[in-house]
């Protein structure tokens, strides 16, 4: 069985941990912590690159040691120091670890002195107050603790992030409308980075100091909130009704810049860059930054200046997460990010002909709204009754109407499905169907338990097929609620790019699919990747900013994304036989050619 790059991630993360525990040397946990976010982030199979027998150690974080126990690991399943460690600890001081709010110093002080290996104990131990009679406890941190356990039972303690925006969203409406005196109010951490999964909403905003305590009790006093945590003139932190916590830390307008970078992350990306700043003279907080031979302190009312300070260019938010963003920066090598305003159109919009909500003329109404030149309708196809499908004669009758709807509305219409894979890679509708239509989007639907061997082979069977545009949410996921199916990414997005089809990043935020890593290896590949929205309802065309964000963090241009060609060149690549389509999306000349950005040390031409 594959080993991925997730579990040889988990595995350097948890000996960090342990290291910890053992109150080793910060830089070696730091050196295991980097490498297991290197390794999580990376674009392309570890496993396979050590098969290649790639040196590993050309990865920025991988040194000797981290390369040697991959190798182990790979070869024999286990690592002998890991193994070492666990077996050096008190029973149970593992599974401690998993409640929030434990770190390891903490569950080796519960373990030790109070001889509680499970969470059931732990849960015991806060009711009858030992606990909190331990050193750096207290109630208030005990208390916390069954919160989290409590929390724990309910949810992984992450939010989707479409839920997560929408609550960060109508919590700066709400201190906005309260507040006015409130400025600069943004999210920052993981949401504005732009990750799948959220776990604190962090507030960020700029308000004079005599209003700093105010804005606070704006935010406890509001209906949605729970629980205040933490009160004061320049936090406070509370607990929404849905479980979600909101941290809001308010600051003055001229080191406004600093304290947004600093609360923005990621964590790994503020380590080096700290790391950077102390080589030049330099020591950076959310203040500002500090001339280390003067004490001199600069502070920056942006972003941009503070990064300028540093002599770097502005890294975008989506690229801070400790890799390679900081090299490329220092040689003017950034990406000039996709934005939501390139995209000229939608190839994935569903009406009430299959599962939507509305008519198709108020989808099509709808792209209009988005200033797009053309949409495609893809309604489901029939299949085993996936979704209220159209029969063959129900699809032949809509191309119909979509023809006879075009003189009414300023965009292109174009005819498509959203046609099932099936077990066998076949596709639901006839050859001769499919070939009446300007865009397939071919997706899997059902059978998704086939291992990864066949569920490969079936993909690429239908990207073989002629007719079939892009592969659309390629992986099926749906964030905490089902689990990706099992495919072989690299097989797949080779057979792609052989075949000249498109791969979908679909914008549902419960979706994400493609995911932001297997998004970076298809545009190192050269594939064309496709943001659908994949709309069932007409507002949901405005979800494209999610799938624009994993465009971004897989450090996409405009170039790489096959919908923001404009109409004359996206009909020329519709229209020409596959796999030609390629030699249209790799000579387009309607955006300027970026500068090249660092491919990945084990990426092969």
């Amino acid at each position: 069985m594959a080993v991925s790059n997730e579990e040889i991630a988990e595995l350097f993360e948890s000996m960090a941990t342990l290291l910890e525990m053992k109150g080793d040397t910060v830089f070696k946990i730091r050196a295991y912590q980097r490498a297991a976010r290197t390794i999580g982030h990376l674009s392309f199979s570890l496993e396979q690159a050590v098969r290649d027998e790639v040196d590993l150690k050309k990865i920025p974080g991988i040194g000797k040691a981290i390369s040697e126990k991959t190798q182990e690991y790979l070869d024999t399943g286990r690592v002998r120091a890991y193994d070492e460690l666990v077996g050096e600890l008190p029973d149970g001081v593992l599974t401690l670890m998993t409640i929030p709010g434990i770190g390891p110093k903490s569950a080796m002080l519960i373990t030790q002195e109070l001889g509680i290996s499970t969470i059931e104990g732990i849960e015991k131990s806060i009711l009858d107050g030992s606990l909190a009679s331990l050193p750096r406890m207290g109630r208030r941190t005990a208390g916390n603790i069954l919160r989290h356990i409590q929390s724990m039972r309910t949810k992984d303690g992450r939010t989707p992030i479409g839920m997560a925006l929408a609550v960060a969203e109508e919590t700066v409406a709400a201190l906005r409308a309260e507040c006015p005196g409130v400025e600069q109010l943004y999210p920052a951490g993981s949401l504005r980075r732009w990750e799948e999964t959220i776990g604190d909403i962090d507030l960020v905003g700029v308000a004079p100091e005599e209003l700093q305590a105010g804005a606070g009790d704006v935010l406890a006093a509001l209906p949605s909130v729970k629980e205040v945590l933490v009160h004061g003139p320049k936090k406070t932190s509370v607990i929404l009704e849905e479980g979600i916590q909101v941290d809001l830390r308010l600051g003055e307008a001229g080191s406004f810049g600093a304290m947004l970078q600093y609360f923005s992350g990621s964590q790994q990306h503020n380590i080096r860059l700290r790391d950077y700043a102390n080589r030049r003279g330099y020591s950076l907080n959310e203040y500002g930054i500090t001339n280390l031979a003067n004490g001199e302190v600069s502070s920056f009312p942006d972003e941009d200046s503070f990064y300028a300070f540093l002599g770097l260019p502005y890294i975008a938010p989506e690229l801070r997460i400790g890799f390679n963003e900081l090299e490329a920066a220092q040689v003017n090598a950034l990406p000039n990010l996709v934005t939501v305003g390139d995209l000229k159109g939608d190839l994935h919009l569903h009406s009430e002909w299959s599962d939507g909500r509305d008519p198709i003329e108020r989808m099509i109404e709808a792209a209009v709204e988005q200033g797009y030149q053309y949409m495609a309708l893809t309604d489901h196809s029939s299949g085993r009754g996936v979704a209220n499908g159209l029969s063959n004669d129900s699809l032949v009758e809509q191309i119909g109407i979509l023809r006879d709807l075009q003189s009414q509305y300023p965009i292109t219409i174009l005819c498509g499905t959203e046609v099932d894979i099936r077990a066998d890679g076949a596709l639901d509708y006839p050859d001769e169907l499919l070939a009446e239509l300007d865009v397939v989007v071919a997706s899997v639907h059902s059978a998704m338990g086939q291992d990864s061997d066949t569920m490969t082979q079936r993909i690429i069977r239908a990207m073989e097929h002629p007719s079939v545009t892009i592969i659309g949410h390629p992986s099926t996921r749906l964030l905490s609620r089902r689990q990706p199916v099992q495919f072989d990414i690299e097989a797949l997005l080779r057979a792609a790019r052989e075949t000249g089809t498109a791969m979908e990043v679909n914008s549902a935020p419960e979706r994400l699919d493609l995911k932001d890593t297997h998004a970076h290896r298809a545009r190192e590949l050269g594939v064309p990747l496709a943001i659908n929205t994949d709309s069932h309802h007409y507002t949901s065309l405005g979800q494209s900013r999610f799938g624009v964000a994993v465009a971004r963090r897989a450090w996409c241009e405009s170039r790489h994304i096959l919908n923001t060609l404009p109409l004359d060149r996206f009909l020329a690549y519709i229209r020409t036989p596959k796999p030609h389509r390629l030699e249209v999306f790799d000579s387009r000349t309607d955006v300027p050619p970026a500068t090249s950005t660092p491919p990945s040390p084990l990426v092969t031409p």
